[in-house]
């Protein structure tokens, strides 16, 4: 079992630590090949695995509500330790709410379950995405103005992708093909990003870092196994809920801190700091899910 855990997790780690000694020496400007993952590669990535004949969208019903409460109800139990903690809860909360499930969490499912375990990650990750563009965004903001979320390329692929799912259409397989091998440029990218993103930051609340650090696996566990235990799943999407919940906090989540001047550093560190933990907390999710 740890030796099947380390095969899981070593090319994640090794992509990302190869990315972060780039990063540390050579000071790449990955700005243009993260917009280009974003609005091309991980779009690519969603709508190939949603528009797959073999994807029905009402089969991951379950998997989507459940995926729902997560997300949310982490950010409702993040909320109670930030007030308990005397912290900004925009600045604690969100790192809670929405973890790394694209960076880590997309080609861990892939690694950890196999080609199977795309489609249900997917759905994943469209929740946490689509919340984290919207709810987020207002949590930071509360002007600001949710119109121009129909524009950002990964929620049109998934409404896209859904569309040709629930209709039925089965695209041309060299269409797909070409869609597909758009789509696996984006999971390597992910990871070396990441890597570039971390030695890019800066601890500058390490206190606070370290407790969000561990907040989010603990608060996220904990939520999956309620869940697992009250929603009836099949197997393999237990195991991807469970494995859900011990992410760490998202990059993403230090941008948007970023964006809208909310303590970027504090943010930044529980960032760092999760996802250095996330050496610790994801073998133990495998082990349990495996």
């Amino acid at each position: 079992m740890l030796l099947r855990i380390v095969a899981i997790l070593f090319p994640l780690f090794a992509i990302t630590s190869v990315g972060f000694i780039v990063g540390r020496r050579l000071r790449p400007d990955l700005s243009q090949a993260n917009k280009l993952n974003m609005d091309v590669f991980v779009p690519a990535l969603i709508f190939g695995a949603l528009a797959n004949k073999s994807f029905q969208i009402m089969e991951y019903l379950p998997l989507l509500g459940a995926t729902v409460v997560a997300v949310f109800g982490s950010g409702l139990l993040g909320w109670g330790v930030a007030r308990a903690l005397g912290v900004a809860p925009r600045t604690f909360v969100p790192p809670m709410m929405f973890n790394n499930c694209g960076n880590l969490g997309l080609p861990l499912a892939v690694l950890a379950f196999g080609d199977a375990a795309l489609a249900p990650a997917v759905v994943m990750f469209m929740v946490s995405n689509l919340a984290h563009f919207t709810f987020g965004a207002w949590l930071l903001d509360h002007n600001i103005k949710l119109s121009g979320v129909w524009r950002i390329p990964t929620v049109i692929a998934t409404l896209g992708g859904l569309a040709v799912s629930l209709a039925g259409v089965e695209l041309w397989q060299p269409a797909m093909l070409a869609i597909k091998m758009l789509g696996d440029i984006s999971i390597p990218l992910m990871l070396f990003a990441l890597g570039v993103r971390i030695s890019e930051s800066r601890i500058g609340a390490i206190r606070l870092g370290v407790i969000g650090a561990v907040a989010r696996p603990a608060i996220g566990l904990a939520l999956s196994f309620v869940l697992v235990w009250l929603i009836p799943l099949p197997e393999r999407e237990r195991a991807l809920l469970i494995v859900f919940g011990a992410l760490p906090p998202a990059v993403l989540n230090y941008m948007f801190a970023e964006r809208y001047s909310q303590e970027p550093e504090k943010v930044a560190s529980m960032v760092l700091l999760g996802n250095v933990a996330a050496v610790l907390f994801l073998p133990v999710a495998l082990a349990i899910s495996l």
